[in-house]
């Protein structure tokens, strides 16, 4: 047990390290032995856990990738909101987040598959439409992929904007002007006054889904 331990700490060391190596210094610049200087570990080491940088590379945008679960909401609309706001916040403040986010949106990378974000936040997107219109939130005419697709293409382009204009300090800004334009092309008219779309959302979803992880974690016995 305390190998397997210790191989998921190293683990977890050299994906934070090659997180902050992408994130400065982008896929094509980057280089193995960068991550090794940082993470403080040997070639064994890392090799054991990453065959190549390409592997290193999708194991950070799996690790940043992860959906965090977020607590029942009432209105599947506003989940979805919580969906969004929540990762803008977690791009401001994790830096593994950063580092997915710039290696998803990467031109240069061709030898990189950087579709598995796009694709799974589609399908998140779609799920949380599907359910919101099951519950009479939507409007008629709302395609639920097409829209969803266009939530994710717009949000992609949100983030690249603020990165470039602001390196993230004005995301939640963008993020909630964002859903404010969209939503009531897609939303009955009579829930878009109860949605929260401030900008300090994403932080006090954080906030609860923290406290709902510690609760759970004093609950176990």
């Amino acid at each position: 047990m305390a190998t397997q331990d210790r191989a998921i700490r190293t683990r977890r060391k050299i994906l934070s390290a090659a997180a902050e190596v992408f994130e400065s210094r982008g896929y094509r610049s980057a280089t193995i032995n960068e991550v090794l200087r940082t993470a403080g570990v040997t070639k064994g080491a890392l090799y054991f856990h990453f065959q190549s940088k390409e592997d290193l590379a999708q194991g950070v945008l799996s690790a940043q990738d992860q959906v965090i679960e977020l607590p029942e909401r009432t209105s599947k609309v506003q989940a979805l909101v919580d969906t969004v706001m929540l990762h803008a916040h977690r791009l401001q403040t994790d830096p593994m987040v950063r580092a997915g986010v710039r290696l998803t949106m990467d031109q240069t990378s061709n030898e990189l598959d950087r579709k598995g974000p796009f694709l799974k936040w589609g399908s998140l997107a779609c799920q949380l439409l599907e359910d919101a219109r099951r519950q009479g939130e939507l409007l008629p005419h709302v395609e639920l992929q097409e829209t969803a697709d266009i939530l994710t293409g717009a949000f992609a382009g949100i983030q690249s904007m603020s990165h470039a204009l602001s390196d993230y300090d004005d995301l939640m800004q963008r993020s909630s002007a964002l859903l404010r334009h969209i939503l009531p092309s897609v939303v009955m008219p009579s829930l878009i006054a109860a949605l929260d779309l401030s900008e300090t959302r994403g932080s006090r979803v954080f906030a609860e889904v923290q406290a709902a992880l510690e609760a759970s974690a004093v609950a176990v016995p």
